[in-house]
């Protein structure tokens, strides 16, 4: 028997073997969510001049501010600079504006009184020398790195890439996955469900774990419980897909075909069978063409776990984005360890009164029972031991 090994060196190993996808360059406007995979430097200045902040006028500042300006022109929003050449007038201004030449305050239009062609400012209020400018170069200057690769593109990365004249980006190529459910016993979801019979769920489930998350090249299948049946349609899959994913026939059972079949077909046994619960079988190997292949249980909170714990992270770290350590909740309630295994406890997440995040364990009754899930955000991973783990522990959370 293949002897376990732990949640940390599956991880690693994994780590270690995972194949890079490569990157693509697309428009703009498709750069949403994807994993930038270039450096982003400021292009110009920003702001890229003097920027009045707010509607008014902008004036010349001194002590003596006269109380009763002239109006010498208008500076508005995309016209080129003008000049305030006398010191006893102003020039009306809107807010996104260049700031006048020869104009360093600009006093806002609540607290003016226009009368004709002058303005006035209002009794009591004395501006400051300064105010309400956004000067040049203040947010960034030209050639500052804004964004590194490996961020994953949000509304401010894209707001940061239009305003830097990126009108189109380098990203990570999103793999093609394939997800293949193993079991005579599985029938589709719209198919009548016949005696000894159940709908196929593991692989939708899986699915949309990944596609939650930017993995939109997914494709379904299913593999019936035969041994050339198996090879024929792995075969197929590792030739088409740069990712396997597969649900069932890992274990040590008579109709467990998956492993040899993937050994047949060349695919490089990294690791088999670790120390957790559930997702004690879980099989992960690299295909003659660099493939990732997961080859987890066929129990359904068994392959969630393994799939959220060991797929999907590795995915996006393949992918490039850059690595963050997984979220911390405290617990509010006591669990049970085990001795030997570390243990998935699915959980509910709130926030209290002082901003922690408190998980509530909600255990699934056995490796098949999935009808609570719906009422949790995710599992801790329970380290093994003696004793139960109390109150108050604080474990990592990896979300559904």
């Amino acid at each position: 028997m293949t002897e376990l090994i732990s949640v940390s060196q599956a991880q690693a190993l994994i780590a270690g073997h995972m194949p890079s996808f490569g990157s693509e360059r697309v428009p703009l406007e498709r750069a949403a969510g994807r994993i930038l995979r270039q450096a982003v430097h400021a292009e110009h200045d920003h702001p890229p001049f003097d920027r009045v902040m707010m509607d008014g006028i902008a004036v010349h500042w001194r002590a003596t501010l006269p109380r009763d300006l002239a109006i010498a022109g208008a500076q508005m929003a995309g016209m080129r600079l003008q000049t305030l050449a006398a010191g006893d007038a102003c020039i009306e201004v809107t807010t996104g504006a260049m700031l006048p030449a020869g104009c360093d305050c600009v006093i806002p239009v609540e607290q003016l009184q226009r009368e004709g062609a002058r303005y006035r400012l209002l009794d009591g209020y004395r501006p400051l020398q300064g105010q309400f400018v956004h000067r040049q170069g203040s947010d960034c200057v030209a050639g500052t790195l804004l964004l590194e690769p490996g961020t994953r593109i949000g509304a401010p990365e894209m707001a940061l890439l239009a305003a830097n004249g990126l009108a189109s980006v380098e990203v990570a190529r999103v793999p093609s996955i394939a997800i293949a459910s193993t079991g005579d016993e599985l029938v589709s979801v719209a198919a009548p469900i016949g005696e000894g019979q159940i709908r196929r769920s593991n692989d939708i489930a899986m699915a949309t774990a990944l596609r939650l998350h930017g993995f939109d090249r997914v494709t379904l299948d299913h593999v019936v419980d035969d041994e050339a049946a198996t090879r024929d349609t792995l075969t197929h899959l590792l030739a088409e897909h740069d990712v396997l994913i597969l649900s069932g026939g890992v274990s040590m059972g008579q109709r467990d075909y998956v492993p040899a079949a993937l050994d047949a077909l060349g695919v490089r046994r990294v690791f088999h069978r670790i120390a957790q619960r559930p997702g004690k079988p879980m099989w992960f190997g690299i295909g003659p063409r660099g493939q990732a292949v997961f080859a987890l249980p066929g129990n359904p909170v068994s392959a969630l776990v393994c799939a959220v714990r060991y797929a999907r992270p590795a995915l996006l770290a393949a992918m490039g984005l850059a690595a963050a350590p997984p979220e911390q909740v405290c617990l509010d309630a006591e669990v049970e360890a085990n001795a030997s295994l570390a243990c998935f406890v699915p959980v509910h997440v709130r926030t209290d009164g002082q901003g922690r995040l408190l998980a509530h364990p909600v255990p699934a009754r056995t490796s098949g029972d999935f009808s609570s899930l719906p009422r949790t955000h995710g599992v801790v991973q329970v380290p093994s031991g003696d004793r139960p783990v109390s109150v108050g522990t604080v474990l990592p959370l990896y979300r559904w």
